[in-house]
């Protein structure tokens, strides 16, 4: 596990939302912004299963993330993968972050797991 500046872990345990970059299988380049959650050294994020990024995942698991303030940016590299089943305290964090039950939505019913590799802050 990688040493994280505390007011780079604070950001990423309070920010909603962060851009999620992943490559198309014709190699272009796929940018969204997404609410995730940061728990356990890693970022989670929830979508449908059949997804654009889901599915670009799938086939290429390297991502890129971003917080949106470029005033102070932070920016991950990272790896990806399909997280079930779904740790519990994950499903707390989003529950506690966002007043949602991820467990419980048929719209956005598949979360990944994203380790991040490297941060630039």
């Amino acid at each position: 596990m990688m040493d994280i500046d505390p007011q780079i872990e604070q950001r990423l345990q309070t920010e909603r939302n962060i851009w999620l970059a992943t490559t198309r299988p014709n190699g272009n380049p796929h940018l969204v912004p997404i609410w995730f959650v940061w728990q356990a050294h890693k970022i989670y994020i929830c979508t449908g299963a059949n997804s654009v990024k889901a599915r670009n995942i799938a086939a290429n698991p390297n991502v890129e993330l971003s917080l949106e303030n470029a005033t102070t940016p932070i920016v991950i590299e990272g790896q990806a993968r399909s997280s079930e089943p779904v740790d519990p305290s994950v499903v707390e964090a989003f529950r506690r972050k966002f007043d949602w039950d991820i467990t419980t939505d048929i719209d956005y019913n598949h979360v990944i797991e994203i380790t991040p590799r490297r941060i630039r802050a």
